[in-house]
Parts: C-alpha cells; structure tokens; sequence
C-alpha cells in the first residue's frame, strides 16, 4: 500500500463526474484507489503499479490533466517536480518565477511544449514536467533557465537548438 498527499483542490479532478476518472484510472493502473476530501489518497495493488500509480496521483495533484499523467504509464515518459521554493526567498518571488515559465498568455509553456514535446504545469510552487526521458532534460534545462533570469530569448534560442538535437538523433537512429 502506497499513501500519497495531493492538493484537497486537485481531489475533484483526480475523481472526476460521479468517480468516473477515479475508476478509470483504476482500471488503466489496475489499483485500487481510496481518496479522502482533504487530499490524502490510498494507492493499493501490486507493488510495482503501486510504485508507477504514485506518479501519476502526484502528477495529477500537481496540475496536470488525468489523460497527460496517464503517459507517466508508458516506460519511456518521466515526471520531474521543481519546488519554487527552493529558488525563491519570498512569496512575491515564486509568483514572478512562475509568470516567468508560463509566460504571456501562456506562450512560454507551449512553445517547451512544441520544441521538445514536454508537458508542464505549474502549480502552487511548484513546477512539474512530464516528458519522454530522452527530451526531459532538455526541459528542466529550459526552466532553470528562467528560475536563474535568463532572457526568454536565449531560453527559445536554446529550446530551437534541442530541438534540432533531437530530429538530428531520431535520422541517426533510423540510419
């Protein structure tokens, strides 16, 4: 049995209408979940679909949809969670920092998302990635990036170039 926290306002999502996310998630997991309105959640089941459910509770609790977490099933996908706090002194700080990763309107997060094919949310103070393990380096790189101050012009110029990286890989591997 695994027992995992999540956000009491991500419980609604992680349940869904009438639970039908919850036994969805079951079902594609094959665990069985207990989930409590202040956030506490009980993952029961085979110890290794314990160990891989976790994730993706987690994922979900930090602000990505249950059909985005659910890639954290797949071997090759990974989920990285930076706490903000660790970054920043104040609460003012975390709050600049995120509006940093997100960006106007959000741009700053689809285009980490079109260069190098990563989810990110942020949430509370944190920021989590989900992203195939080949390219999630290339994100986190990305958004430590803007936590240190770069200008959002050097963090696209660099993104522009892992993505070259990464097309460049994927003709070598099929050479």
């Amino acid at each position: 049995m695994q027992i995992i926290k999540i956000p009491s306002e991500r419980v609604t999502v992680l349940l869904g209408t009438a639970g039908e996310t919850k036994d969805y998630l079951e079902r594609r997991m094959g665990v069985e979940l207990a989930v409590n309105e202040d956030g506490g959640v009980e993952i029961v089941g085979d110890p290794l679909e314990e160990f891989i459910a976790k994730d993706v509770i987690r994922a979900i609790g930090r602000g990505f949809e249950p059909d985005v977490a659910l890639k954290l099933l797949n071997d090759d996908y990974g989920l990285k969670v930076i706490d903000l706090r660790d970054y920043a002194s104040s609460d003012k700080a975390i709050a600049r920092i995120k509006g940093r990763i997100i960006g106007e309107k959000g741009r700053t997060k689809e285009i980490i998302s079109e260069e190098v094919g990563a989810d990110v949310a942020v949430w509370g103070h944190t920021v989590a990635v989900i992203s195939q393990l080949e390219t999630l380096d290339y994100a986190l790189n990305a958004i430590f990036k803007l936590i240190e101050g770069s200008p959002h012009s050097v963090v696209y110029s660099y993104l522009e170039k892992c993505r070259r990286r990464i097309k460049e890989e994927k003709i070598r591997k099929l050479l």
